[in-house]
């Protein structure tokens, strides 16, 4: 069973947490046992699995991102976009995650985060269960 949901992003970098939706879908899909893998079609954003408690994490992974990647370095592609595509393929634009008794098998602190990286934009995130 596939979800598709829209999300809207505010910045042009930042961290939503997608968990809801993924639990939304879930119980929606009824799956006791399998897999959900979480994809986004879009090549200058990703989607990550971290701890979701602590604000100042998604702080602190952007920061590191931006000064390692930053926006203005001398990247060749005309858009002015090239460190958002390098920061998705590093992150990565899926995630699975093991389903126990209707439950997602995440740790005590993590939730499912989208990484906006050229935004603000409308995005899409599709969610499918196996």
């Amino acid at each position: 069973m596939l979800f598709t949901y829209e999300i809207q992003t505010g910045n042009r970098a930042e961290l939503v947490d997608i968990t809801y939706l993924v639990n939304n879908a879930l119980k929606k899909a009824g799956v006791k046992d399998g897999f959900c893998i979480v994809f986004t079609p879009h090549t200058t954003c990703a989607i990550t699995i971290n701890e979701n408690a602590d604000p100042d994490v998604k702080t602190d992974i952007l920061k590191f991102l931006n000064e390692k990647i930053p926006q203005n370095y001398k990247f060749s592609h005309f858009e002015g976009n090239s460190d958002a595509h390098l920061k998705s393929s590093l992150i990565g634009c899926e995630q699975n995650i093991i389903i126990e008794n209707n439950e997602l098998l995440l740790g005590t602190w993590q939730g499912v985060l989208f990484c906006e990286f050229d935004g603000p934009r409308k995005r899409k995130i599709h969610i499918k269960f196996i």
